[in-house]
This record gives C-alpha cells, structure tokens and sequence, in this order.
C-alpha cells in the first residue's frame, strides 16, 4: 500500500486540484494517511527472500511498448466514473490480460485489458521454480525512467569524495528527524563513493514553504545544511521544483521520509547508517 504525505483534505483540496481523481481514484488506490517521518524500514524489507523480483522481464521501456488500447479502453472508463486522469502507458505483464499502468501523479498500478479494473499490490508467479515478483521489477523500471528525466538542476547534490561509485535519490523533508540523521552521516556516505541527489518531499503543508525556501536560495547546499540543523531558511519566492517533486513521489509510491532510491530504481530504505546504505545500494545494483 502507498502513503501520500498529506491528509485527504489536503490531498483532494491542493495536490489534485486539476481533476476529480481525489474522491475517486485516489481513494481507491491509495490509503491516504498524514504520514509522518519514517525511517522507512519496511520499505528496505519489503520484498522476501521467497520471492525474485529480479527475474521478472523489464527489457521494454513504458513508452515503446504501452498499448493503446488498453490505454483508451482505461481512459473512457475512468471518464465514465467522472475520473479525469492523464494516463501515460498500459504494457504487458507476464501475466496473461494483464497491464502496468503509468499515470501522472499517481503510483503506477494494474489493469486488465478491457481497462475495467484497477489493481494495487504484488502479483506473483509460481510454479516454475522460485516465486517471482513480477510487479517488484516493474515498480523499479517505472521509478528509474522517471527518476532519471529529472534535471539535475532541481535536485541539491552532494556529490561522492573520490571515486563515484553509485548515486541515490532521497526524497527528503528539512523537518524530519529521521532525514536529519541521514544528513548528518553525509560526509561519511559520501566519503564511501555514494554521491545524494535530494528531491523534496514536505510531510505536511507546513512544511512546504521551508522546502521551498530551500529550494529558491541561491546556495541550495548550504540552505539545506541549515535547515537540517534547525535554522530557519527564507529565501524569495521562486518558481519551484518543489511540488512536482512531491507529484513525482506520490507517483513512484513515497510512503515516508526519508525514501531512497538507486539509480536502477529500486528503493533500499529508509534512513539507514552509512555503512548499512553503502551495503544496500551495492546490493541492489
């Protein structure tokens, strides 16, 4: 299940503003909860050492193969429920009428091919050998392509010491305490090769004009190092990465601060110690 960062009333009344997604298929999809900061362990735990997500086939890209079909037959019907939703792609899944779906804004999710049913959650094949996740390497190709279009220029990089030798994607939020002690090890995953791109991620309303003070000084850097320690950041308004970075979250399924991804988009936490991070990210590349 995914977690938007807000409650429904400020989900439907500010972040979804543009359709009548918000009391319906929002409220389908998703339990939407005013979710605080986590260190996100379960996400890092999430898949079982029953199941290989890694054997499910994620050679074809969401744009090249998405049937159109299945993306109209989907469309109309959600039109028909008085759902207004931008859908991006419908492909195929291993398993037979099965498609993953990519919409804006949303967390990707299943349909069947007449476009009627929506689907959240793991499917797992079994059978022929170990169990495979076959939405598990979905989820990671949907977040790696989107993840990879964001321009360097909206995110705050702290980049590796010496060799790079993987990069992570950390929704953050200046106001937990969780983000605050990942940052505070930043030195020390940097110096193990590990450059961090933060993209924001405010857990409550409250939080958004801070992060976008953040995001609008001219050293962002050193805005977000004291912001982390407590100080409070003004900065002119600006137009902002900050909400569509929140959309962009709300999209790969964010269910807490911080959540990190690798550039293969897998997400491996959840604040972790800096060793622990390294070990994960070489894990899952």
């Amino acid at each position: 299940m995914s977690f938007l960062p807000f409650s429904t009333a400020t989900v439907t009344g500010q972040r979804f503003s543009h359709n009548t997604l918000s009391r319906g298929l929002i409220s389908a999809l998703l339990i939407i909860v005013a979710a605080g900061c986590s260190n996100n362990a379960a996400d890092a735990t999430s898949n079982t050492a029953i199941v290989n997500s890694a054997q499910a086939k994620t050679s074809t890209t969401a744009d090249a193969n998405s049937d159109a079909t299945v993306v109209k037959a989907l469309q109309d019907n959600l039109q028909a429920s008085g759902i207004e939703e931008n859908i991006i792609s419908a492909v195929s899944t291993d398993m037979d009428g099965v498609y993953w779906v990519t919409a804006e804004g949303l967390p990707a999710f299943f349909t069947d091919k007449a476009g009627k049913h929506i689907i959240q959650g793991q499917i797992i094949a079994v059978g022929q050998g170990e169990p495979v996740d076959i939405s598990g390497a979905l989820v990671a190709r949907t977040a790696q392509e989107a993840l990879k279009a964001v321009d360097k220029k909206d995110m705050i990089i702290y980049p590796a010491k010496g060799q790079t030798k993987s990069v992570v994607y950390s929704f953050t939020d200046a106001d937990c305490p969780y983000c605050t002690k990942l940052h505070e090890e930043m030195d020390e995953i940097n110096a193990l090769g590990i450059e961090v791109r933060y993209l924001a991620w405010p857990r409550s309303e409250q939080s958004v004009p801070k992060m976008e003070a953040i995001w609008c000084s001219k050293d962002r850097v050193t805005a977000m190092n004291q912001a982390k320690s407590g100080a409070n950041v003004t900065a002119a308004n600006c137009n902002s990465p900050v909400r569509a970075q929140m959309a962009l979250g709300a999209r790969l399924g964010v269910r807490g601060t911080p959540a990190i991804f690798t550039e293969s988009g897998q997400q491996v936490g959840g604040y972790l110690p800096a060793a622990q991070l390294a070990q994960a990210v070489a894990a899952a590349q």
